[in-house]
């Protein structure tokens, strides 16, 4: 059986517990394309605090990396600490499945 082979992306991008974390206006992804899914975090709502705008609402998927159209995981968190929280957990328990 071949392995799906991907093509690096040559660049510099930040890194976290050896994972790369890209994030694209109200959208954050983490995780290795080469793993059979990743976690995408939606930014849906900001709060004001003071004269900063956090995000509020936060839609948590744990997607196939193969088919980005079929979500394994998906919930809703309030604040991005939290989300971002509960969707590694997600995305831990999603990559020891078999």
């Amino acid at each position: 059986m071949a392995q799906d082979a991907r093509a690096l992306v040559e660049g510099k991008f930040l890194e976290y517990l050896d994972k790369p974390l890209v994030r694209e206006e109200n959208t954050i992804c983490y995780g290795d394309l080469n793993e059979k899914c990743i976690l995408i975090l939606e930014i849906m709502s900001y709060k004001k605090v003071g004269d900063k705008e956090l995000p509020d609402d936060v839609l948590i998927q744990v997607i196939d990396s193969k088919d980005p159209t079929k979500i394994i995981k998906q919930g809703m968190k309030k604040g991005l600490h939290d989300a971002f929280s509960m969707g590694l957990v997600w995305l831990d328990l999603a990559l020891k499945a078999n």
